[in-house]
């Protein structure tokens, strides 16, 4: 497959050329605008600092389909213990600086300075959210993403607590559940994901689902009034 190279121009080529990787193109900018015209397209940035801005668009798509969604009884039990408290979009930043610690086994990360910039810039315009998991006023958890119309697309999730993270995505699902979305990308698969009933299905029905969501307004700016209001513990 050839390496599509990308200048200043905000234009991407067709999803389909991707190579057996899922790497469409190389170059470019994190711009709001090009970030956003990525996701709408099915396209996300996955790279490593030093290397070129890589934009990906794998085939297999890993996603959540509201209707798989599955909560173990144990962490029914955690969330029912209210043991955490949950807020929206009270930490982005914080949240992204927690994804961007370094995993066991990983020598570096991939949300890179120019990442957390872009992201925020983002959140800062209303399309970037963030979940935030608290313990005693300390952040031991979240995660965050981005949303448009009823689609969301999941970055990355951190803990510090044991089912921190996990707690937040249980919020996050049903109050998108709640909103009436349509799907949320997870982009590739995780063995931590898969428990919850994420699943691979074709590029082909990727885009049909995101095509389907992309017809509705999106819900921008801060989340929390609207998580607030949501009491996830008349559903456990």
């Amino acid at each position: 497959m050839p390496i599509f190279m990308l200048n200043k121009e905000i234009v991407f080529p067709p999803v389909e050329l991707a190579d057996e990787e899922g790497i469409l193109a190389v170059g470019g900018d994190l711009s709001p605008e090009r970030l956003l015209a990525a996701y709408q397209l099915g396209i996300f940035p996955w790279y490593s600092d030093m290397d070129p801005i890589l934009w990906w668009s794998p085939d297999p798509r890993f996603v959540l389909l509201f209707e798989d969604f599955h909560v173990s009884q144990s962490l029914k039990k955690i969330i029912r213990k209210k043991t955490f408290k949950i807020t929206a979009d009270q930490a982005f930043k914080q949240v992204v600086m927690g994804c961007r610690q370094p995993r066991k086994k990983q020598k570096g990360t991939w949300i890179t300075d120019d990442m957390l910039y872009s992201y925020c810039n983002l959140y800062n315009l209303g399309f970037a959210h963030s979940i935030e998991t608290w313990l005693d006023d300390e952040l031991v958890g979240g995660l965050y993403g981005v949303s448009l119309g009823k689609c969301f697309f999941g970055e990355s999730m951190f803990t510090k607590a044991s089912n921190a993270s996990k707690v937040a995505f249980v919020y996050l699902v049903e109050f998108l559940k709640k909103k009436q979305f349509v799907i949320i990308d997870s982009q590739v698969y995780t063995d931590h994901l898969c428990t919850f009933g994420a699943k691979n299905i074709s590029r082909t029905d990727y885009l049909a689902y995101l095509n389907r969501g992309l017809e509705h307004p999106t819900l921008r700016g801060n989340w929390n009034q609207h998580l607030q209001d949501f009491d996830l513990h008349l559903f456990y």
